[in-house]
């Protein structure tokens, strides 16, 4: 499935990796502040905050997976099969669908501390965008520099958790993801020591042995340790370009290849997509999985005062530079 991670040096930068064995056409789209948002049950918002991300656009309405707005709170929405509840309409509430929760967060919120008291009011709301496109069930990741909260829709209620690793996967739950990294606090990047036995000693074979023990497969626990563990780890310079480089390297030790996660027979989970969002500058920079060049699309090279969505199509052909 997918899997969301934040990481800073002198920007923020959020972003995720899109796992699925179709593609829904998505697009980078841009929504200018003017573009009229429709919520079905709290009418209107026509002026709010610009925003950009991974969209599929139906109806003119952009179905956005991940995005961030120009204040530089992002979320991303990832699969939840099997845990999430949405109900139906509820009196004094904020009575909010599946897809119109990223809009409903990004147009009006600045920062994690604004959209955490916004939540608090939500009710998600059990009605699907069409009757050919079924609810999805979902959970979030909503970041700013500062902080991380996970957002759940369960049969308790809408719980939100504090994510301090800024990382999250599919299953199981949140608090669930978290408990599990307990089992792997011996884990190092340095060269491992042996505590096996005082009897008999044990020798390094080969270099490059740190982090020995980190689980490979392709789980969304084992993501979610792996995804934690690498960006917990990483370095890099502040650069822009070495921090987007560092980004995509720690979305990498998560990648899927076709042929690794058969869902039925002859297809196929891979990683459609990566996407690395410099938060601070409203840059929304991605890979596919037949495209490793990194691409990038500017917000504000656009006219964010308007009122039109702003599409530009992924370049999924292999960009290969011939050296000579």
């Amino acid at each position: 499935m997918c899997t969301a991670v934040t990481y800073k040096t002198k920007d923020f930068y959020f972003g995720r990796t899109l796992d699925y064995e179709i593609s829904y056409n998505e697009e980078v789209v841009i929504t200018p502040r003017n573009y009229p948002f429709h919520f079905k049950e709290k009418g209107d918002i026509n002026n709010h905050y610009a925003i950009i991300g991974m969209a599929t656009v139906i109806g003119n309405y952009p179905l956005y997976y991940d995005a961030i707005n120009e204040k530089g709170l992002g979320i991303a929405g990832l699969n939840f099969v099997g845990n999430t509840v949405y109900n139906d309409k509820i009196i004094g509430k904020d009575n909010i669908t599946q897809f119109e929760f990223i809009p409903w967060i990004l147009s009006r919120c600045s920062s994690v501390k604004e959209a955490k008291e916004l939540i608090k009011n939500m009710n998600f709301l059990n009605v699907p965008f069409s009757k050919d496109l079924p609810l999805a069930e979902l959970h979030w990741l909503i970041s700013d520099d500062k902080e991380s909260i996970t957002v759940e829709s369960v049969k308790e209620e809408i719980k939100i958790y504090e994510n301090k690793v800024g990382v999250l996967t599919n299953n199981p739950t949140f608090d669930k993801q978290m408990f599990s990294l307990n089992n792997y606090m011996h884990l190092s990047n340095r060269e491992p020591e042996c505590k096996f036995s005082k009897d008999f000693e044990l020798k390094r074979y080969s270099r490059g042995m740190g982090a020995i023990g980190l689980p490979g497969d392709l789980s969304s626990q084992s993501r979610f340790i792996r995804a934690s563990f690498v960006k917990l780890n990483s370095v890099s310079k502040d650069t822009e370009k070495e921090s987007v480089s560092q980004f995509f390297h720690i979305l990498n030790s998560v990648d899927q290849q076709r042929g690794c996660c058969e869902i039925e027979n002859g297809k196929y989970e891979i990683t459609l997509y990566n996407s690395c969002c410099n938060a601070n500058k409203g840059i929304y920079y991605y890979t596919t999985y037949d495209n490793h060049q990194i691409t990038a699309v500017d917000m504000y090279k656009e006219n964010l005062d308007g009122k039109d969505l702003i599409s530009y199509p992924l370049i999924k052909e292999e960009q290969i530079r011939i050296q000579n």
